[in-house]
């Protein structure tokens, strides 16, 4: 793997544990995973009199990845002017070169130490990463985010240290090449970072242990002219805690919290809030606030499904249209990053299985569900990838003519390790389906991964390939593309998933 992409799986492997601060304020690191998902952003929206800055995260690690020129097209097809990328790499960077497209570079948790070492290492990547792509590529580049979540409770610590002198050294670098005014560096920070004692805003407070670095980050950024990157996940609300009031997750008419003279209906507003106290505690009231990744998956949980991703971007994009800001920046226009663009199959599932489904579209670059950027009510399905070339119409599915079943649960252990079997599990998209459906599912997803190879559709003589698509209701077997970027390996995260399959498929 990449460097990004380790650095993601430790950060996702740790998002559980992430602060307990009131179940809104958590948004763990899955960090997105942070790990590079790579992302994009963003559609600049008028509505009336007010103004809707959307943006888009744009994740990567996946088997077959997209190639960077049919994304970018994608998201010009969808007016979307923004993007939010989780590292630099170059192929990506340089297919966003005269779009116009704002973009947000990235420099991955594990450089910190060495940004932070020696300046001359800041410099070298603003000149390898800023400069070249400015002059040569003409690319449109707006920020850069030094480190992911570093200050996550489950890093223990790790990156506490060497992020500020690393932020430092960067925006130094920037300065010294002319692009200081114009490219401001920041830290995208998870929810975590702020607590309440008593779950309401106004006792919202930095995190005791990270305090006074946080004082010193936000004066930095103050005095920079930098924006604050907050990382906020309403969904990790209900998955986290049952008896979460569910429609204050999806700005409904639900639970209601007063806190003092405001009244707070949903987990935004109040999860923005709580930090805007913590800025006014260290004498930071007015800094400006990007909220970096915010999104709602679709499979590998109960409540993670096309129809409640619909209803969350509804009520999502409903409130950015109105132009109403929160109860303590009532005009405050949100400027905010979606998670995510695409689905990402090869990211850990240690947080869950929805890690791999936060896209809005999925891995081969067609769009879920019916959504509107203006939050005028007026869905339609979003504009898919164009030019996708896919591996041939079949699918390896389990051979319903074999009588012994001994080996199943073996065989479906070992197609879990490299496939993504998180469709299946408990409240996944096929968990209603019949086993040996999927046992197929599984079969399936490791086939196409394996890029439809003869001898990847055998298992011991129980599975067949077949030529009639299985799919059947919210269960869908997907065909794997032709991909234009690096294929990430998948390792043995997936084998605790693959132990829960086995428990259920000793029935046979």
């Amino acid at each position: 793997m990449m460097p990004e992409e380790v650095e993601e799986e430790l950060l996702l492997v740790t998002i559980l544990e992430a602060g307990p601060y009131l179940d809104w304020l958590n948004r763990s690191t899955m960090v997105r995973a942070v790990f590079f998902l790579l992302t994009f952003s963003v559609i600049l929206v008028s509505i009336d009199s007010a103004t809707v800055d959307i943006g888009m995260n744009w994740g990567n690690i996946a088997s077959h990845p997209l190639s960077p020129s049919i994304v970018v097209q994608m998201l010009k097809d969808n007016g979307l002017k923004r993007v939010k990328l989780f590292d630099a790499d170059g192929y990506t960077v340089k297919a966003l070169a005269n779009t116009g497209i704002e973009v947000m570079l990235a420099i991955p948790n594990l450089d910190l130490q060495a940004m932070a070492d020696d300046y001359q290492n800041a410099k070298d990547w603003v000149k390898d990463n800023v400069t070249q792509h400015l002059k040569t590529n003409s690319v449109n580049i707006k920020y850069i985010a030094v480190g992911n979540e570093p200050f996550l409770k489950s890093y223990n610590g790790t990156f506490v240290k060497p992020t500020l002198p690393a932020l430092k050294n960067v925006q130094k670098a920037l300065n010294e090449a002319g692009y200081g005014k114009t490219i401001k560096a920041s830290v995208p920070l998870n929810g975590d970072v702020y607590e309440s004692t008593s779950n309401l805003p106004s006792d919202g407070a930095f995190r005791k242990d990270v305090k006074d670095i946080m004082q010193q980050l936000v004066n930095f950024l103050s005095d920079n002219d930098a924006p604050f990157i907050v990382n906020i996940y309403p969904f990790l609300s209900l998955y986290e805690n049952p008896d979460f009031p569910t429609e204050f997750a999806f700005f409904g008419n639900g639970k209601t919290v007063n806190d003092k003279q405001n009244s707070y209906t949903n987990v935004l507003d109040a999860n923005y809030d709580t930090l805007l106290w913590a800025l006014k505690k260290v004498g930071v009231p007015n800094l400006k606030i990007i909220i970096g990744e915010i999104g709602w998956p679709t499979d590998g949980n109960s409540f993670a499904t096309n129809k409640n991703a619909q209803k969350f971007y509804d009520g999502l994009f409903k409130k950015l249209g109105s132009g109403k800001g929160t109860p303590i920046r009532p005009d405050t226009k949100f400027d905010i990053y979606l998670f995510g663009l695409l689905d990402e199959d090869a990211k850990s599932i240690a947080p869950g299985d929805f890690e791999r489904h936060w896209g809005i579209f999925r891995f081969d670059g067609q769009p879920k569900f019916p959504i509107d950027f203006t939050g005028k009510g007026q869905n339609k399905m979003p504009v898919g990838a164009k030019n996708v070339k896919y591996l041939d119409q079949q699918w390896c599915v389990f051979d319903r003519g074999v009588r012994d079943m001994s080996l199943v649960p073996k065989q479906m252990e070992e197609a879990c390790k490299e496939g993504d079997c998180t469709s299946i599990g408990k409240g996944g998209s096929c968990s209603g389906n019949d086993n040996l459906t999927k046992v197929s599912q599984a079969f399936n997803m490791y086939y196409q991964i394996k890029n439809q190879k003869e001898e990847a559709c055998d298992f011991n003589g129980l599975a067949v390939v077949v030529k009639k698509n299985p799919s059947n209701g919210t269960c869908f077997f997907p065909i794997q593309i032709e991909s234009g970027g690096f294929k990430v390996v998948f390792g043995s995260f997936a084998t605790v998933f693959a132990g829960v399959l086995y428990a259920f498929l000793t029935l046979f």
